[in-house]
């Protein structure tokens, strides 16, 4: 009974191992799949990251290209502005010019004076524009002249060339006039020095005031 009950005892150790082994390799297996799972997810994030380093890129990409367009535009608006720097206008200075003026109503109701401008200096220059005018009173006021209704035209200089431009009035027959000028002040156009020019004596009366007298751009004479 005795040599039974050990093999019995034994015969339950052995089934207990047994048992134990198979829970192991249960765990085991369990274990493996969660390491498999573990390196998928792994895999999956570093294709993720590699991608997303693929999207950085592209965005650098796109930022240098930014960039250089950028760099380009400012080099060609520098260009271009270098361009038109180098293409600009010389306009006539007061001093390279000889100016008159002279009376040239064309009948007895319109009163016109004909300013001209003669380009004595050595170099081509422009006149284009309206010129600045007063026109001085013997009571030492000076009164600004407005511009008449007219486009400017390209008046371009060559030395000895010359530029006329008009003030244009009605002329008051009565006699009663109170305008009584004296001198025009003259500034070219795009200048800022002025010439003092004599009215003409033989120039009609002014009807009106100097603010209904107006002047016109300049023009070439040929």
């Amino acid at each position: 009974m005795k040599y039974t009950r050990i093999s019995a005892l034994a015969a339950m150790g052995i089934a207990a191992t047994l048992s134990l082994t198979a829970c192991g390799g249960g765990d085991s297996g369990t274990d493996s799949s969660a390491k498999g799972s573990a390196g998928s997810s792994s895999s999956g994030s570093s294709s993720s990251s590699s991608s997303n380093g693929g999207s950085g890129d592209s965005k650098s990409e796109a930022g240098n290209a930014k960039a250089g367009s950028g760099e380009d535009t400012k080099t060609e608006a520098g260009t271009n502005s270098a361009a038109k720097t180098g293409a600009k206008v010389t306009f006539c200075k007061t001093e390279d010019l000889a100016i008159n003026a002279q009376d040239a109503a064309p009948d007895e109701n319109e009163g016109r004076i004909d300013i001209t401008m003669i380009n004595r200096g050595s170099t081509t220059c422009s006149a284009t524009g309206f010129a600045g005018v007063d026109i001085k009173d013997e009571d030492n006021t000076s009164n600004p002249i407005e511009r008449g209704q007219a486009q400017p035209r390209v008046t371009t200089l060559k030395p000895g060339d010359a530029a006329v431009f008009n003030l244009a009035y009605d002329i008051d027959a009565s006699g009663n006039s109170l305008a009584s000028p004296t001198n025009i002040l003259v500034t070219p156009p795009n200048e800022t020095h002025s010439v003092s020019l004599e009215w003409p004596a033989s120039a009609g009366q002014i009807k009106g005031a100097y603010t209904d007298v107006q002047v016109y751009p300049t023009h070439t004479t040929k």
